[in-house]
């Protein structure tokens, strides 16, 4: 990306700091967290990464690859967090989360 275009972005996601998700999604947010972190995985799997102790660009490993139990809670959390701002957004949208 050229300097003059990267200087003109300016994220703006949609403010959903006033969204209170129930309780009862809490088990739809882990799911689409462990989700999010396969998805993550697949992807650089497919681009010939592999498990490493320590990331290396050049070598192509990852200590994240690994099963989403197996994760450090750190990471689970940033994991969560796009779950819950992702359910967030789709609330402030005015979409009806529900089970069937």
């Amino acid at each position: 990306m050229s300097d003059r275009k990267s200087k003109k972005y300016r994220p703006e996601p949609v403010d959903v700091s006033n969204v209170h998700l129930p309780d009862s999604l809490g088990i739809l947010s882990e799911l689409i967290a462990k989700n999010v972190h396969e998805v993550w995985a697949k992807s650089r799997m497919e681009e010939g990464w592999t498990y490493g102790p320590e990331r290396d660009d050049t070598a192509k490993t990852h200590p994240h690859l690994v099963p989403y139990e197996e994760l450090p809670e750190s990471e689970k959390d940033y994991d969560r967090d796009t779950a819950i701002g992702t359910l967030k957004l789709i609330v402030k949208l005015g979409y009806t989360i529900k089970t069937e």
